[in-house]
């Protein structure tokens, strides 16, 4: 089946399969592989991309489900060698140990600041609630994520 949508705003026409997940034609025939997958069964979120702007788990969706979309991974967060804000924050924060939860924890950051550019730290908490992490203890995580939003909040 052909599919069609955007990628990191680059238009894609792709023939894949019906049964294709998004996680593996990414990763696979799109070498995207900064979209990780660990559990295979949307319980940790270290998958999870930005559809339209909502984070999403893509080893629960089908790539069938991507037509007509906009999709972000982590690829398309910075802008060539210039960090997006919220990846930046993560590096000086220390909220990156192993690295391999940071990607699907910084699209679901991006989705929350998009919702609520001032999330309190139980938002935040909330919001992170889905995305495992097994390094870091999280306090990082969600310092980050609070200086992420208070440097887009004064950029806007």
């Amino acid at each position: 089946m052909i599919i069609h949508f955007t990628l990191n705003g680059e238009n894609k026409n792709l023939d894949c399969a019906p049964d294709c997940r998004v996680v593996d034609l990414l990763r696979e025939e799109l070498g995207h592989t900064g979209t990780k997958e660990a559990c295979g069964s949307g319980e940790c979120g270290a998958c999870t991309i930005l559809v339209d702007g909502i984070s999403k788990l893509s080893c629960l969706m089908l790539a069938a489900q991507l037509e007509g979309h906009a999709v972000t991974t982590i690829e398309g967060m910075s802008k060539g060698e210039e960090l997006h804000p919220i990846q930046k924050s993560f590096v000086e924060k220390g909220a990156v140990q192993c690295g391999f939860c940071s990607p699907g924890m910084v699209m679901a950051t991006a989705d929350l600041l998009q919702r609520n550019p001032s999330p309190d730290r139980k938002e935040i908490r909330e919001a992170l609630s889905g995305n495992l992490c097994r390094c870091t203890g999280y306090q990082k995580i969600i310092d980050a994520v609070e200086s992420a939003a208070a440097e887009m909040r004064d950029d806007a």
